[in-house]
């Protein structure tokens, strides 16, 4: 039985920067960290990762590389007034490092309150984030700090955080450790060195023979009963995997497409998102190429909201590989975006007049309406005339796609339009 209540992460927290594993890039004989260190001057700084991969961790050890005093705050349970606590017992002679974990969720207002004593030297700043600072740390605050970005851990790194805890904590050691497998506990932990940890401890509580513990791929998964999948549906691994998916389906791959759907789905995201990006995707990168995709994403939307999950999943899945294999053309899509763009900056161009209602006598005698040739009075249904600001005659934004479909609707347009737009 472990009697001491400290969680094993914690009791083998590395004690110098030569004992921490991984991110070697940045704390290595090279890495910029390590000159930092080395030279006294550590600059205010973001340190971005996926979590468990030792922010906390570093931001501590390296106050104690420059001597410094080390004030931790968490985003979550702290504002302004903590903040601003803090600032106040710090002194130009020995500024503190302060450590705010989780900075992504401070406010404006609270990020604001950091600027000045940022600025004047006053603490050296070390946010911790697992969410792109880009996004989430306000442009002001960000200018004054570097950015560091922290790696995943490793295979190897991983199995080296579980080696080193096994041999050096007492607890472990008693349980007399053989590992036949590592694969269930890094499977479960996601690549997260704290929950690996957790979990190892886990495993090792829920031992209670006087034989030694072999650590299986059947006793972890039995021992932590679920999968303790890092996928958060707000943040970043969302925008990441949603990301990867959508690619894949632009890309043609209904292999990857998939995979990347199961992942969401094992990680139970809404199935109604995952629907709703198909719809965009579409019209957005399959268009007119094949009218009839829209039609199947906007019914995939209305069925998994009429059936929902486990059942929805197989209309996901067909959905996903009717997309990915349909002929792709993104030719609407960017003529609506030139389009607007030509709007913004043509707004000042007056309807033609042949094109105007003209509900009133007045109107008809200045003009409105006359010379409208109604289409359907023409042979083929087809008049040519200029439907644009006369600035404007002749600016072609639809330009169809290299594909069976768009081929078909360039020839018409050429039949109407060849002189006119040049198709």
């Amino acid at each position: 039985m472990n009697t001491d209540s400290t969680p094993l992460p914690e009791r083998v927290r590395p004690r110098t920067l030569n004992e921490v594993i991984g991110q070697q890039k940045l704390i290595g004989p090279n890495g910029a960290l390590r000159r930092a260190v080395e030279s006294g001057r550590l600059p205010s700084m973001i340190l971005w990762g996926p979590p468990g991969v030792g922010k906390t961790t570093l931001a501590l050890l390296l106050a104690e590389a420059v001597r410094r005093p080390f004030v931790a705050l968490s985003a979550i349970n702290s504002g302004v007034k903590e903040v601003r606590e803090v600032l106040s017992r710090a002194t130009p002679l020995m500024a503190p490092v302060v450590f705010i974990d989780e900075i992504h969720r401070f406010n404006k207002s609270q990020q604001d309150a950091l600027l000045g004593a940022v600025e004047r030297g006053q603490i050296t700043l070390i946010g911790a984030t697992t969410e792109n600072p880009s996004f989430e740390v306000n442009s002001a605050l960000l200018s004054r700090c570097q950015v560091y970005v922290l790696e995943s851990l490793t295979r190897d790194e991983l199995v080296a955080v579980v080696d080193r805890a096994i041999a050096a904590d007492p607890f472990l050691q008693s349980k007399q450790i053989t590992v036949q497998s590592y694969d269930a506990l890094l499977r479960l932990s996601g690549g997260d060195g704290r929950k690996l940890l957790n979990l190892l401890e886990l495993v090792a509580s829920a031992h209670v023979s006087a034989d030694p513990l072999v650590i299986t791929d059947e006793g972890v998964t039995t021992v932590a009963q679920q999968n303790i999948a890092r996928y958060d549906k707000s943040g970043e691994q969302h925008y990441d995997i949603i990301s990867a998916f959508i690619k894949s389906l632009r890309g043609s791959d209904p292999n990857a497409a998939l995979y990347w759907m199961a992942r969401m789905l094992v990680a139970g995201e809404d199935p109604v998102f995952i629907a709703r990006r198909m719809l965009i995707l579409a019209s957005e990168d399959i268009g007119n190429a094949n009218p009839t995709a829209m039609i199947m994403a906007s019914e995939a939307v209305q069925a998994i909201r009429a059936i929902g999950m486990p059942e929805g999943r197989i209309i996901l899945g067909q959905v996903a590989v009717y997309l990915a294999t349909s002929p792709k053309s993104n030719a609407s899509y960017v003529a609506i975006d030139d389009a607007i763009a030509l709007a913004e900056k043509t707004a000042h161009l007056p309807v033609p007049l042949h094109l105007r209602n003209a509900p009133t006598k007045l109107m008809k005698q200045i003009g409105y309406g006359q010379d409208y040739q109604y289409a359907h009075n023409y042979e083929g249904n087809f008049s040519q005339q200029n439907y644009l600001p006369d600035e404007l005659k002749g600016h072609r934004l639809y330009e169809p796609g290299q594909n069976a479909r768009e081929a078909e609707i360039r020839r018409s347009l050429a039949k109407w339009w060849g002189d006119w737009y040049g198709y």
